[in-house]
Formats: structure tokens, C-alpha cells, sequence
């Protein structure tokens, strides 16, 4: 059994406060897209990637691809427009999926600090139940607030950041893409589509706290706080 990949990257960055889509802004000299791609194309088991954009940056996304991957490379890229919505964008990809029988890996675009580790990990997992999941124990102490007024203090044990690649098998997530579109769902996650129409456990792999999103400022600056320790590490 192999994989497909389908990375999000038809996000705005509104909230980054940029002037475009978040993605193409630049970590220690390179479009933010490209650290995903790069661990994508590094492992063996990915045999096809579904990159979805927006319309107007289709040409700009084809031109990166150029310029930082090998023609072979480019071979196992597909380029496709997103929705509106994360979970369209999601549906957009699948539909360019080679092999729904096999996994999907659906990877944010906007999370460039995955490893080759992690998705490894998370494969052989998905390769067993067909449905696993990244996350990290939450740190922080969790309280439920209403109206501005501590409610509940919640316990942090059975409480996990999740995070991406989320892998499935690919029918499962098409069939729960095409029940939630009935259905007018909007889920958060891919998970929370299984959660709801699938018929399978869900598998938790464990990520790390450096597979942030980056949403803000903050994140970007953070962001290449940890590239510079991986360099350093190497």
C-alpha cells in the first residue's frame, strides 16, 4: 500500500495580516509551501501529491514548483483549484486523487515544520485501522468559559491538540465529504467528518510542538526560530 497527499494551500492569511496567501510568504529564504512539498517528495510511500490552490495563483504555484523541484518531481505533483471553504478545497483535491482505494494524507500547507519522521509514523498507523491522526497533549490548564465566566475547569488528560497530515482511506473520506455536503456540515478537521459519518476508531499518532500552523505574525517569527535549531541540529 501506498499514499496520496492532498496539501492545502488556498488559504488567505487573513489573520497574518500579509498582503497574500500566507503560503507564499518566505521562511529563511523559501515560500512556505515548499518545506511541506519537500518532506512530502522525501518519502518513499507518497506516490502522487494534490496541491490545491487558488485560481488567481495557479500559474505563481506552477512557477515555484519549477524552480525548486526536479522535473521527476514535478511528475508526482498535481495542481488543482480549491473551494472557498477548507472542506471544499479538501473535496477539490480528493477529486484528483488517482486511487481512492488507497490512503490520503491530507496535509495544511500552512504547517511546513512536518517531518519525514511524522509521516511515517502516521502511515504505518493509518496502514493498520485506515483512519490516524496527528496531536500533541495539550499544555495548558483548559476552562470552560460562558458569557466571560469561568464555567468548568476542564481536565487536561483526554484533552490533544490536533494537527495535520490526517490520513484515511480515500473512499471513506470521499463518501464523508459527499454526506457532509448533503448534510450542509461544515466540520473543523477531516477527522470530524469520519467522526461523524465514518464507521471506523479513529487512530492518534503522536506530532510534535514544532508542527505549528502559522496563522500569525507570531507564528512566522516562531517558525523560523525552529528552522534555524533544525539547521543547527543537522
Amino acid at each position: 500500500m501506498y499514499y496520496e497527499s492532498i496539501l492545502l494551500a488556498a488559504g488567505q492569511g487573513r489573520r497574518m495580516g500579509a498582503s497574500r496567501n500566507k503560503i507564499l510568504l518566505h521562511l529563511l529564504g523559501k515560500p512556505v509551501i515548499v518545506y511541506s512539498l519537500e518532506v512530502f517528495l522525501a518519502d518513499p510511500a507518497c506516490h502522487h501529491i494534490v496541491l490545491v490552490v487558488q485560481e488567481d495563483e495557479k500559474e505563481l504555484m506552477s512557477q515555484i514548483i519549477k524552480r525548486y523541484f526536479f522535473p521527476s518531481s514535478k511528475k508526482k505533483i498535481s495542481i488543482v483549484v480549491g473551494g472557498v471553504e477548507r472542506q471544499e478545497s479538501v473535496y477539490c483535491g480528493l477529486l484528483a486523487v488517482k486511487r481512492l482505494n488507497e490512503l490520503v494524507m491530507v496535509h495544511d500547507g500552512a504547517r511546513p515544520f512536518v517531518t519525514l519522521a511524522q509521516l511515517k509514523s502516521i502511515y504505518k498507523k493509518a496502514s493498520e485501522n485506515k483512519a490516524a491522526i496527528l496531536g500533541v497533549p495539550v499544555k495548558d490548564t483548559i476552562k470552560k468559559v460562558i458569557a466571560g465566566k469561568v464555567s468548568q475547569t476542564i481536565s487536561r488528560e483526554e484533552l490533544w491538540q490536533i494537527q495535520t497530515p490526517q490520513a484515511f482511506l480515500g473512499k471513506e473520506l470521499f463518501e464523508a465529504q459527499q454526506l457532509a455536503k448533503e448534510d450542509d456540515f461544515l466540520g473543523t478537521d477531516d477527522a470530524s467528518l469520519m467522526e461523524k459519518y465514518g464507521s471506523r476508531e479513529i487512530d492518534l499518532v503522536l506530532g510534535s510542538y514544532d508542527n505549528i500552523k502559522l496563522t500569525t505574525p507570531d507564528d512566522m517569527m516562531m517558525g523560523e526560530s525552529i528552522l534555524r535549531r533544525r539547521i543547527k541540529q543537522a
